[in-house]
């Protein structure tokens, strides 16, 4: 009798979560889309100049399904620390967005070093994010 207990606590436990973390992603899907999207794009622009470069190596490719994991894994907490505490729904925005932008201009210089942008599209690209410092001659 013990024995069937333990199971149907652990089974609701687990049916309680699997479906607390379903809401919470199909709620956020579209942050869970971005942070994909943005991590795969750096990621095969990535191996795509690898390649070019030294020749394609399995443990740089799979450094980005590790990455995207993680990245999923922050995300989640954080939007449960939005769902579970008032006054905190600019938390995913902080945290995220910045790190998201840097994988951005990853994806930029590593499709430049894959030939497939122009140097110079680039350096007008990234001489527009930072106009304070001036432009390239």
């Amino acid at each position: 009798m013990q024995t069937k207990i333990t199971i149907v606590g652990i089974t609701s436990f687990c049916t309680y979560m699997c479906t607390y973390l379903l809401n919470l992603s199909m709620a956020n899907m579209e942050q869970y889309l971005a942070v994909v999207a943005v991590l795969w794009l750096d990621g095969v622009f990535g191996i795509w100049a690898g390649i070019k470069r030294e020749g394609f190596k399995t443990y740089k490719a799979l450094k980005i399904t590790r990455s995207t994991f993680v990245w999923l894994a922050i995300l989640t907490v954080i939007l449960m620390v939005e769902k579970g505490f008032a006054g905190t729904a600019w938390l995913s925005e902080v945290v995220v967005v910045p790190f998201m932008i840097l994988q951005l201009i990853s994806a930029l210089k590593n499709a430049s070093m894959a030939g497939l942008i122009k140097m110079e599209e680039l350096n007008k690209i990234l001489d527009r994010i930072d106009k304070h410092k001036g432009f390239r001659n």
